[in-house]
């Protein structure tokens, strides 16, 4: 199953993958990291110790230190299904990763990706 498979990939495969997307859309990986500490609560060696780590999918998410009470906010469509109907937590949060990504990608403002906030 395509599911089980994505929560078995590890964050330290994708967290390259999303680096060149963003600059290549000449976003920072600053910009990025923003995001990703927005979600998931974690900070920079937070990050870094889950790359070097090789944490699976499920795993960075699970031990997140506190996801965003407004990723609730994030909706919209990635891969073909829009994010606010996926009913499996895990695969929500992780499709929520990818559209802020995309977001970031895509040059939209921060405060428009990060639902308001101006926290970090």
């Amino acid at each position: 199953m395509v599911a089980d498979r994505i929560r078995r990939m590890t964050f330290a495969s994708i967290y390259p993958m999303y680096v060149q997307k963003v600059e290549r859309k000449d976003r920072s990986t600053a910009d990025l990291d923003r995001v990703l500490t927005w979600l998931t609560g974690y900070d920079g060696p937070g990050l870094a110790r889950a790359v070097a780590d090789e944490v699976d999918l499920e795993t960075f998410f699970a031990e997140a230190p506190a996801m965003n009470p407004d990723a609730v906010l994030i909706t919209g469509v990635i891969c073909g299904v829009r994010v606010e109907e996926i009913t499996d937590l895990l695969m929500q949060r992780i499709r929520w990763m990818d559209k802020l990504v995309d977001e970031v990608a895509r040059g939209k403002k921060m405060s428009s990706i990060l639902r308001g906030s101006t926290a970090a």
